[in-house]
């Protein structure tokens, strides 16, 4: 029987414009039922004595379109209330990451304040990527190798670990993709190697804890094999 441990969830929230579309909605009420959506998953991971949680959130490659605009609206009207909630009510520590080149200036402060007062939190750890791409991490990560050359020994595992996004945290266990595709979409390949994937066709804003918990049972199932 297997007995697996789990210490972090992977997430692509997909879905939220058809979701909205779906219903006869906007897509700013899709969003924003997205956003809501989110804290309901952290609550339940923190049920759950879940430490990481990566939230997949923008891709680099989204990031030109039309409704990044409402996406910022979003971000504006809620993040502070959320990271009020996550952070000094709940004691999250949040990383986001991502390229912050040309996002507006409101949001690059309300991100970096967030990382800094919670620096310090234990409940949980949860990484949140923001206009990201692999592709674009592995430019940083070379640009970081090519800077430090000479300080970086490349058969040490935690010093290449650390070049990237997450650092030292664990990979991911579990990732689970909602909204019906079967791609990974340029997200976090380094740390996926191992992973155990999950898709699911229900949209992220009716992604419900009963189906996260239901996928956490179904991996604690699995016998794991690490290779062919």
């Amino acid at each position: 029987m297997a007995d697996n441990s789990l210490s972090h969830v992977a997430l692509i929230l997909d879905g939220n414009k058809r979701w909205a579309k779906k219903n006869n909605l906007n897509s700013k009420t899709g969003y924003k039922k997205g956003f809501d959506n989110i804290k309901k998953i952290i609550d339940c991971c923190l049920r759950l004595n879940i430490p990481n949680v990566t939230l997949f959130t923008l891709s680099s490659e989204n990031y030109k379109r039309s409704s990044i605009n409402l996406i910022y609206e979003i971000i504006y009207n809620n993040f502070s209330q959320l990271i009020d909630e996550l952070i000094n009510k709940q004691n999250i520590k949040i990383n986001i990451f991502g390229s912050r080149i040309n996002l507006p200036a409101k949001v690059i402060d309300m991100f970096d304040k967030a990382e800094k007062i919670s620096n310090n939190n234990k409940s949980l750890n949860l990484n949140i990527a923001f206009n990201y791409g692999f592709k674009e991490e592995i430019k940083e990560v070379l640009k970081k190798f090519k800077s430090s050359i000479n300080d970086i020994d490349i058969e040490n595992n935690e010093q290449i670990r650390k070049l990237f996004y997450l650092g030292y945290c664990d990979d991911p266990d579990v990732l689970i993709r909602t909204g019906g595709y079967k791609r990974l979409s340029n997200f976090i390949m380094y740390n996926l190697t191992y992973t155990e994937l999950f898709f699911t066709d229900t949209l992220w804003p009716e992604f419900s804890t009963n189906e996260f918990e239901k996928i956490v049972n179904d991996y604690l199932k699995i016998n794991r094999k690490y290779g062919l």
